[in-house]
C-alpha cells in the first residue's frame, strides 16, 4: 500500500481511492487504564507494543486482517519530563485523553514526498524513529509530517518501514482480532469545513465530497472511497470506525451517510469509536 499523494507533471502518484490507512492512535496518560477500557467497552484484546525510543511514550494495540491497527499511547513509567512537555501530542496525552493522529504507509517515502511538493504541499524533513517490542526486536521508521499543524491531527502524516512492518502491525504474528475488518474511516474535525475540503482535494486529488448533517458531529463531509471525513468543530481526528463486525457490541446505531454506524458504549471507552455496517 502507498498514500494517495497528488502529483504534477510527471511525477506519479496513486489517486484519493487507494488513501489506506496504515494506523490511528489514541493518546492519554495511562496506558493499562486505557487497554482495559477498550476491552470492556469493545472485547477486543490488545496486545503491548513496548516503549517508543523518544523517553516520553509506549504503546499497546489491536491489530486488523487488514493490516491497519489501533493504537493506544500512554506515557512511559518512568518517562522523561522534558521528553513528555516537547512531545507532538503532549496535549492529548496530559490534557485531552482520546484519538490524537492517523497515518497513512508509503513504501517510497521520497517519491511520496517529492510528489507533495511539487503539488505546492508543505511537507517536513523525514524523521527517524522506533521502538523496542518486549521480546526484544527493534523497530524502526521513518515519518514525515504534512502541512504545518501538529503531525496527523489535520492532515494524516506518512510512515515507511525500516524494518519489517509485520514486526510491527502483527507482535503476536497474526491480527489481534478478526471480528472487525481494519481501521474504515477518520472523523477530523476542522474549524472552516469549505476551506478544509479545499485542501484536502489539493493534496489527494479528490472529488467533491458527499454532505450530511450529523446528530453528533454536525456539518459533515465524506470523500467517498477514502476513510476521510471531515467534520465541523476542533482540528483533530475526533472519532475512529471501523469495517464489519458487531458480535457482542452495545451501543446506539444511527446513519452514516447512507450507511448504518453502532457506536460503542463512549462512557466506557472515554472516546468516540464506531462500527460501519
Amino acid at each position: 500500500m502507498k498514500s494517495a499523494i497528488l502529483a504534477v507533471c510527471c511525477a506519479a502518484a496513486l489517486a484519493g481511492a487507494e488513501l489506506k490507512i496504515d494506523h490511528v492512535t489514541v493518546a492519554g496518560m495511562h496506558l493499562d487504564e486505557m487497554r482495559q477500557a477498550l476491552t470492556a467497552a469493545t472485547g477486543m484484546p490488545t496486545e503491548y507494543g513496548g516503549p517508543h525510543s523518544n523517553h516520553a511514550t509506549e504503546m499497546a494495540l489491536v491489530s486488523f486482517p487488514d493490516g491497519s491497527y489501533l493504537e493506544l499511547m500512554g506515557i512511559q513509567t518512568k518517562a522523561d519530563p522534558a521528553a513528555v512537555a516537547k512531545h507532538e501530542w503532549h496535549t492529548c496525552l496530559v490534557e485531552k485523553p482520546g484519538p490524537c493522529a492517523f497515518a497513512l504507509r508509503v513504501t517510497d517515502m521520497a517519491h511520496e514526498v517529492g510528489a507533495l511538493r511539487s503539488a505546492g504541499i508543505e511537507m517536513s524533513e523525514p524523521v527517524t524513529a522506533g521502538r523496542t517490542r518486549p521480546d526484544g526486536r527493534k523497530l524502526e521508521w521513518q515519518t514525515v509530517n504534512i502541512g504545518s499543524g501538529v503531525r496527523g491531527q489535520y492532515f494524516p502524516f506518512l510512515i515507511a518501514d525500516r524494518t519489517p512492518r509485520e514486526d510491527r502491525a502483527y507482535p503476536g504474528g497474526k491480527a489481534t482480532t478478526d471480528r472487525f475488518g481494519g481501521v474504515a474511516q477518520v472523523v477530523i474535525g476542522v474549524h472552516d469545513l469549505d476551506r478544509a475540503i479545499e485542501q484536502y482535494r489539493k493534496a489527494f486529488h479528490l472529488a467533491p465530497p458527499m454532505r450530511d448533517r450529523n446528530p453528533i458531529f454536525g456539518a459533515t463531509a465524506w470523500f467517498q472511497g477514502t476513510p476521510i471525513v471531515l467534520a465541523q468543530g476542533a482540528d483533530a481526528p475526533v472519532a475512529f470506525l471501523l469495517a464489519g463486525g458487531n458480535a457482542g457490541m452495545s451501543g446506539s446505531g444511527s446513519n452514516w451517510f447512507g450507511h448504518s454506524v453502532v457506536w460503542m458504549n463512549e462512557s466506557k471507552l472515554g472516546w468516540r469509536l464506531g462500527v460501519l455496517h
